[in-house]
């Protein structure tokens, strides 16, 4: 394999819990040091995010850190992309832990397939060992959770996608496609996936490169992370000129199905019975898949829990992107704090 050097470039906010298995994952890579640069941009933490990530860069002279002052990612990204000097261009999350081989095997294929952007699959895992942060894991890799989103459910096969977790890029690409767009706290990757692939650009999933992600440890925060993520997705079809997917217009249609069902449900029955029956088969598919996940994890609390995670996620979607689209409409900006 030709060793091509890579820049990879980590966005840091407030990740005291996760930043030193990250740290500790990428000094395991197989692939050679002397080929890398790792560069942390951290959002001004208020916790020891940068004191543990000091630690490391006093020992490990291809580990760098930079300062983010805009705090959101894109920015991050940006700073990150303006001081990177490899031919590769690699996005690390800090919430997340890679195996020995993410960077090669990205890098190998990355090449092998001429691609312009490959990135693996999630292996989502519970913050916690407690029945909440198992629901919230478990739902937020389910086809009824997040739909077809193949990164999160899995996948087969090496296969042509809209869009990777993180990304691994050569870098010519951005010549083409610009920098990331700082308007998007969230869905960032989105849109400049679906920039690069309206430009012609390839983007392939890779199966066996699995990440360790770790989900958000609480409803409220899960609830803030789908909402974002739902607010700023017309955004991101605005400035595309067209969704990238059917799959993220569901949870809007639910939200609204239940507002106009329950309306009508007090005029004409039979859209009462239609209304009931909706709900009840969701309920059902709810604990349905609830019951799977406790035999799996011997956890009978996910029966019950499984219905009211999938619906948080699917509401705060929903409503997030109900009010994104009233943004792009009155052309104002959506103002939310970074979250983890």
């Amino acid at each position: 394999m030709n060793i091509h050097t890579v820049s990879i470039i980590c966005p840091v906010f407030n990740e005291e819990k996760f930043i030193e298995a990250c740290i500790i994952s990428i000094l395991e890579q197989d692939y050679p040091k002397e080929a890398m640069e790792v560069i942390f941009v951290d959002g001004n933490s208020t916790d020891s995010s940068t004191d543990i990530i000091l630690r490391y860069t006093k020992q490990y002279s291809f580990l760098k850190l930079m300062n983010n002052p805009e705090r959101i990612v894109p920015y991050a990204l940006n700073k990150g992309l303006a001081a990177a000097t490899g031919e590769v261009i690699m996005r690390l999350d800090a919430h997340c832990t890679y195996p020995t081989n993410y960077i090669s095997e990205l890098v190998r294929y990355l090449y092998q397939l001429n691609a312009d952007n490959v990135g693996g699959v999630w292996n989502t895992q519970p913050a916690k060992d407690t029945p909440i942060c198992q629901a919230i894991a478990f739902a937020s890799s389910h086809p009824f959770g997040v739909g077809a989103s193949m990164h999160k459910i899995g996948a087969s096969k090496i296969m042509e996608t809209d869009t990777v977790p993180f990304g691994c890029y050569k870098r010519e690409i951005f010549e083409k496609t610009g920098p990331f767009d700082t308007d998007l706290v969230r869905n960032q990757d989105d849109e400049f996936n679906g920039r690069l692939l309206n430009l012609g650009g390839k983007i392939y999933l890779i199966p066996q490169v699995i990440i360790n992600y770790t989900a958000r440890d609480t409803i409220c925060k899960m609830r803030k992370m789908y909402y974002q993520y739902g607010l700023y997705k017309p955004l991101v079809n605005k400035k595309l000129g067209a969704p990238a997917t059917v799959r993220q217009f569901f949870p809007l249609l639910f939200l609204l199905g239940l507002i106009i069902g329950g309306i009508g449900s007090a005029f004409w029955p039979v859209v009462q019975h239609l209304y009931t029956t909706v709900l009840l088969l969701y309920l059902f598919i709810g604990i349905v898949v609830g019951s799977m996940g406790a035999i799996r994890t011997h956890q009978p609390l996910l029966t019950l829990l499984m219905p009211y995670v999938f619906f948080n996620i699917h509401m705060s979607y929903g409503i997030g992107y109900l009010v994104g689209i009233y943004n792009v409409l009155g052309k104002k900006t959506a103002q939310v704090k970074p979250t983890r």
